[in-house]
């Protein structure tokens, strides 16, 4: 979980929340109190970055120090986890908040900087092979432009492509058998990021022939930003082969920007669960709340109320996605509407044997003459509906107290 490093700080203005053990200048004691608190609440898994979260946030004068920080903190991380039997879920670099990046890292016009770069995510895939991580997250926050006037679209394009595969490359070289993950989102802090959402990520791995070696972990604000629902960009990584993993938040929807507030909203999140229960679930991903408290929650207490409450929102919803799945009902219209495909027309369409001509043909002898059926829309719809109510209306499992 990334919510666990509660200063309050965002780019517009500084930390004020009330956790002085979890501040940067806590340093090196500062992994132990966010990582207990994780443990605390419940969580099976962590998550783990380069320059914050559940580490410490200071980065020193070199890149040799900085490291050397990293690797003490690791260590506690390590003993933490054989202690506890928390498991890493992904680990991922810093690539957007020192001022090196400001005009990306992969797409930086300046090549020291792309070296940089690189050997960040090295240290860091390294890291996540040590501590036995499911997964590895590239997110390019900069990876983008501000404005086509100074910006070469082609070079940049070839130069993320490149970086990507030197990732691919060194994760089979160290013996990581993790999967590598990218992170869609359209814009911010940059006006247009690359990565825009899952179809444009598949486009752009298809293109440098990367499509086997990555996949998509998901935020929902992310989606709600590219103007899609969460469950459609769910929907299509799976259909597209990239689902790997899911930031569980929310976005606020008449605000343009990455809010990352904890989820609330059992209609929403069950129906992003089905897209994942009905694809068999996950393989190597998991839920990570890629979350903040709100500017006036300063209390330390409104941390865990906020995990709490959104932990309890992913089981009601996991619970609602799991009898939708059980009862079969959307299923069952989905194969009922598709059907005809089954047949000796679609077939012959699905196969190649059918042409233009063969077509056109069926047509105008009128072997073909279709009428319109009904999507059924408000019967779905109501469907989803009392899956929800019955899960409401289950009484609470008994305490094991």
């Amino acid at each position: 979980m990334r919510g666990l490093a509660p200063t309050g700080a965002i780019p517009t203005h500084t930390g004020r929340h009330d956790a002085p053990a979890w501040r940067a200048d806590a340093w090196p004691r500062s992994s132990s109190p966010r990582c207990g608190a994780g443990s605390r609440s419940g969580e099976s898994a962590r998550t783990i970055h380069s320059r914050s979260r559940c580490i410490s946030q200071i980065e020193s004068s070199s890149a040799s120090a900085s490291t050397a920080n990293l690797q003490t903190i690791v260590g506690e991380a390590e003993e933490h986890m054989a202690r506890t039997g928390v498991r890493l879920l992904w680990g991922t670099a810093n690539l957007f908040s020192h001022p090196r990046y400001a005009a990306g890292a992969a797409t930086n016009p300046d090549p020291e900087v792309f070296a940089y770069a690189a050997a960040q995510v090295k240290v860091m895939l390294e890291v996540t092979r040590r501590l036995d991580g499911a997964n590895y997250v590239l997110w390019g926050g900069r990876e983008g432009y501000e404005t086509l006037l100074n910006t070469d679209l082609g070079r940049e394009s070839q130069q993320l492509g490149r970086f990507l595969g030197l990732v691919a490359e060194h994760k089979h070289k160290i013996g990581f058998t993790g999967t590598l993950l990218l992170e869609p989102k359209p814009q911010e802090p940059t006006k247009h990021q690359y990565d825009y959402d899952s179809a444009t990520v598949h486009g752009f791995l298809a293109r440098h022939g990367l499509e086997t070696e990555y996949g998509v972990n998901l935020e929902a604000n992310h989606a709600t930003l590219a103007g899609h629902s969460f469950q459609h960009e769910i929907a299509t990584a799976i259909a597209l082969g990239l689902f790997g993993s899911i930031d569980a938040n929310r976005g606020d929807y008449q605000n343009g920007w990455d809010t990352d507030q904890f989820p609330n909203s059992v209609d929403e999140l069950s129906l992003a669960l089905y897209e994942i229960l009905r694809a068999g679930g996950f393989r190597t991903g998991g839920f990570n709340f890629d979350t903040k408290l709100r500017r006036q929650s300063m209390d330390r207490l409104d941390l865990f109320h906020a995990h709490i409450g959104g932990i309890d929102t992913l089981a009601r919803s996991l619970l609602v996605a799991a009898s939708m799945v059980e009862q079969g009902t959307l299923e069952a219209n989905r194969a009922a509407r598709y059907e005809g495909w089954a047949g000796d027309l679609g077939s012959s369409v699905t196969d190649g044997s059918a042409t233009l001509e063969s077509l056109a043909a069926l047509v105008l002898d009128g072997s073909v003459d279709p009428s319109p059926v009904s999507g059924r829309q408000e019967y779905l719809e109501n469907a989803v509906n009392r899956a929800i109510w019955s899960v409401d209306a289950a009484p609470n499992p008994p305490s094991k107290t």
